[in-house]
């Protein structure tokens, strides 16, 4: 029980996002069993201030001190306190006036809230992989030492966890990730070449935020899943497989000791697994669409191209090296991804920037937090000045 009642809090990072509106349909659908006690976001102040408008939160946070203002005097009429900043982010983080966080401020960005949040103690329904990706072994044991859950929202990691729903004493053989492979599978370089920004955009299955698309269209995007999963679920780099599943039907599979697998199926919808997150350990109804077998007549696999799509490769690298590797990569990607948005590099020079980047940031093995920071900030500035941004 809720100190609140049988009502939970949600702690919105990230509310103006894809991630973040999304969740916010399913609180309204579910006023009886959700609250948004907090909505932050970075600097869509229109959207933040119409979300408090609607949902009423205790606390709305802009992390754009420049918009501070107009959020403020916009909420003047509402009982909602308003903050701005960085710094405002962290410290309602720690608050005690929300019973889960949803983290899904993107990028890195997300690290320190969630952080904060579990050293409050407050259980995680984890949308932002970079955080995983970026300090996991720091995240994680937060997580056991405050004994906390952390429960993954990716529509992936939702379904392994799912998978694992009753399996506490079977140990898993592998898992094994599945990828739509974006707008781009079957490409050749001669054709990534000359993609640009707004048909890298079209992924043909998810409706996601810009910075995801273009991570699924170059593969990073699972790259960063199989990092996610090593400390979501504590396994070694060759417990976890990557496979092509063009269909989005089956989100990710589970085999056990005994050969047998388990997968989790359903329609692309990234509105169950951030329900499921919620209400865990319930499963609340809901009127989303339903999956029909007599429709979907063939589901197809194949191994990913890792010598078009690099950053798989190099987030394979990543994930074996270990260290700050994964933090130096994901830096240099969100430069990288940044640069392409706004037609400054290429969709190949996209994978050069991360690799040169990986290459020449000293490399540590057992990093402290403060060394995950400079890590981040050094790959970034390197990335950045490879760009000339």
């Amino acid at each position: 029980m809720n100190q609140s009642g049988s009502t939970k809090r949600i702690a919105i990072f990230g509310s103006t996002g894809s991630i973040g509106t999304q969740a916010l349909e399913v609180i309204e659908a579910n006023l009886g069993l959700f609250t948004a006690e907090v909505l932050t976001a970075n600097s869509n102040a229109e959207l933040l201030i119409e979300q408090a408008l609607k949902f009423q939160p205790n606390i709305v946070v802009i992390g754009d001190d420049n918009r501070y203002a107009e959020v403020r005097d916009a909420l003047k009429n509402t009982d909602a306190k308003v903050f701005a900043g960085e710094k405002a982010l962290e410290e309602v983080a720690s608050m005690d006036c929300y019973d889960l966080m949803l983290a899904a401020i993107v990028g890195y960005a997300g690290l320190k809230p969630t952080l904060n949040a579990l050293n409050a103690g407050k259980p995680i329904a984890l949308a932002n992989k970079e955080t995983l990706v970026v300090a996991g072994d720091i995240v994680m044991r937060t997580a056991y030492e405050k004994r906390v859950p952390v429960i993954p929202v990716d529509s992936e990691h939702s379904a392994i966890f799912q998978c694992l729903v009753g399996e506490v004493r079977n140990p898993i053989e592998k898992i094994i990730l599945t990828a739509s492979g974006g707008p781009f599978l079957g490409k050749k370089p001669n054709f990534l070449v000359n993609v640009r920004r707004d048909h890298a955009l079209q992924h043909p299955n998810w409706s996601m935020g810009a910075k995801i698309t273009i991570d699924s269209a170059t593969l990073m995007n699972k790259g960063l899943e199989m990092i996610e999963a090593k400390w979501l679920f504590n396994l070694q780099p060759d417990q976890i497989e990557v496979v092509i599943h063009p269909q989005s039907i089956i989100h990710s599979m589970v085999q056990f000791q005994d050969g047998s697998i388990k997968a989790q199926m359903g329609l692309p919808d990234m509105k169950l697994p951030i329900q499921y997150a919620m209400a865990f350990p319930r499963r609340v109804a809901n009127d989303f669409p339903r999956l029909d077998f007599r429709k979907t007549r063939t589901l197809t696999f194949e191994e990913p191209d890792v010598r078009t799509f690099r950053n798989l490769a190099l987030a394979m690298e990543a994930l074996n090296k270990g260290g700050n590797l994964p933090c130096i990569m994901n830096a240099a990607n969100e430069i990288a991804v940044y640069a392409f948005l706004r037609n400054k590099i290429g969709f190949l020079e996209m994978t050069d920037v991360i690799e040169k980047t990986m290459e020449k940031v000293s490399f540590l093995q057992q990093p402290s937090l403060e060394e995950y920071y400079e890590s981040d900030g050094e790959a970034r500035n390197y990335a950045a000045d490879l760009i000339q941004l």
